[in-house]
Formats: C-alpha cells, structure tokens, sequence
C-alpha cells in the first residue's frame, strides 16, 4: 500500500505537487528574490509623465528595505510589478471615503500585480495589489509638493502589501 507520505517522497509525488496551482505559489515565497523591475502601463506613463520616476524609486527602495535577507542579487527568481493604474483624489483631506467611482473621492489608490518568475522566465506566482492611502495622510495640502508625498505613501503601501504575500 502507497501512503501518502511514501507518495510524495516519491519522484513521481513530487512532479505532482509542482502540477498542483497552490503549490508552485508557495514554493515561490520560499525562493530568494534575485532582482527587482517596476514597469508601468503605457496609460499610467502618459498620465503621470515624470513623476513615475518618484513611484519607482520609493517603491524599488522601500522592498529592498522590506525583502531584505530574501533578496540575493543573483539568485534566479525575478519579481516584477506592474503598475496598471494611479488615482490621486482631486481633494486633499476632509471626510467621505469611498472609491473614486461612488463620488467619495478623498483616497489615492496605487493598482498593481506582482509577479514572480524563475530562471528560465515562467510565471511562479502572481499576486494583484490594490493599495489605498487618505489622500490627507500625506501632510499640508497647501505645501508644493504635496502630489509627491500622496505618491511615495502610495509606493510604500503597494510595498507592504508585496511583501506580505511574497516575503
């Protein structure tokens, strides 16, 4: 009689654990991360021109900081986010909530997936973040660079939640 565990100690076990959908997920987190990219949709590009420099940079900085022993310069498994949409709430503080499209538009939202990859370029694991931030949480409306700070917080946030699902 085959148990289980005699099942996947097996060759054979094993080459049917990696088949399994869940699996592949779980052994991607366990991997370490050998490199970093940020990419954006070309919409997100056009609209927010050069102040995308300013979310991937917070956001490359802060999972270097968040990944830390995980990530070896070298190592096969790439993670990749892709960032497919940026939303800063024309109003700056103040009560409502709610997303933009139900007419509460007091918080910025960063949408992006994650994505891990082997070696050899196929797909490990992917993981669709939405992360939301009070558009006031950033500090004084009324200061110049007030756009920029909503955007780092928003790239520390997406960071966090990266992390989370692949740390």
């Amino acid at each position: 009689m085959i148990t289980r565990r005699h099942f996947l100690a097996s060759s054979l076990g094993a080459a049917a654990l990696a088949a399994l959908p869940g699996v592949s997920s779980a052994f991607a987190q366990a991997a370490p991360i050998g490199s970093i990219k940020i990419e954006f949709a070309p919409t997100v590009t056009h609209a927010w021109g050069a102040n995308i420099a300013i979310v991937r940079s917070e956001l490359e900085r802060t999972l270097v900081d968040l990944l830390g022993p995980s990530l070896q310069r070298g190592a096969g498994t790439r993670l990749v986010v892709n960032i497919s949409s940026v939303w800063l709430a024309s109003y700056a503080g103040g009560g409502g909530g709610g997303k933009p499209s139900d007419g509460g538009a007091s918080n910025d939202y960063l949408e992006s997936i994650a994505t891990l990859y082997d070696r050899s370029g196929r797909e490990l694991a992917s993981y669709p973040i939405l992360s939301t931030e009070l558009s006031g949480g950033a500090g004084a409306w009324y200061l110049p660079d007030v756009d920029q700070r909503r955007l780092r917080a928003l790239a520390r946030n997406n960071a966090y939640w990266i992390k989370r699902y692949v740390g």
